[in-house]
């Protein structure tokens, strides 16, 4: 049973789109989080028009389901406008979160604006864990967050900067600037478990100097949408 919009404290917004592979055991790890969590938590999956097995196996899971216009950034801005929670958790479909995520957000959320948790790699390559370092520290002296880490918000705060930029790619770093001016993020130890299947898929050095270059290019002042066509 849905509890009443009025008693939501965290919402936690997920984009879909054909993420069946990775659906079951996120779908399990919320279910026990929520369970847990003292606050009360929705769960908002927005599937941008999947053909796989995903929408299924969302609709068997009891969270709650919308379906929104193709592209990431869209789809959590979707996703947020129809959130009942005072705070906001953005999630990717292929990220576990750590232990206690929800109370975690909350307690950070309710003494500062926005934040992200550190992140740590899933597979076997040693380079992952040089990776992931390098993201948590980067993140922590530029006070930029990528979406991998979970970015979470104050939802008044979310709507004052206008929400993630509608663009196809870097939305989460165009988020993390204008949240930055507001105030410094909140830098959670406590580390999620994002896929490394994108850089398995590509290679290891080749997906690190693609994104190095995007990034540059992107700071440079090059339209998120040129880069989206280089990153596909």
């Amino acid at each position: 049973m849905r509890v009443s919009d009025s008693d939501v404290v965290l919402s936690v917004i997920i984009p879909v789109l054909n993420e069946a592979e990775v659906l079951p055991s996120l779908l399990a790890e919320l279910a026990t989080q929520r369970a847990e969590c003292q606050d009360l938590v929705e769960v908002i999956f927005v599937d941008g028009g999947s053909s796989d097995a995903s929408l299924s196996l969302i609709a068997d899971s009891g969270f709650r389901l919308l379906s929104g216009p193709r592209g990431r950034a869209k789809q959590m801005n979707f996703g947020a406008a129809a959130a009942a929670g005072s705070h906001l958790l953005f999630l990717h479909a292929d990220t576990q979160l750590p232990e206690c995520a929800f109370e975690r957000v909350n307690n950070a959320l309710r003494s500062g604006l926005w934040g992200r948790f550190d992140v740590r790699i899933s597979g076997d390559a040693q380079m992952f864990k040089v990776i992931a370092w390098f993201m948590n520290w980067r993140s922590r002296l530029s006070g930029i967050a990528t979406g991998d880490q979970g970015i979470f918000v104050r939802e008044t705060t979310f709507i004052e900067v206008g929400g993630f930029p509608d663009q196809p790619l870097m939305e989460d770093i165009a988020l993390s600037s204008l949240l930055r001016e507001r105030a410094a993020p909140m830098c959670l130890r406590n580390k999620v478990e994002t896929s490394g299947r994108r850089w398995q898929e590509r290679g290891i050095w080749r997906t690190i100097i693609l994104m190095w270059r995007l990034r540059y290019l992107y700071w440079r002042g090059v339209p998120a949408e040129q880069l989206a066509s280089r990153y596909e």
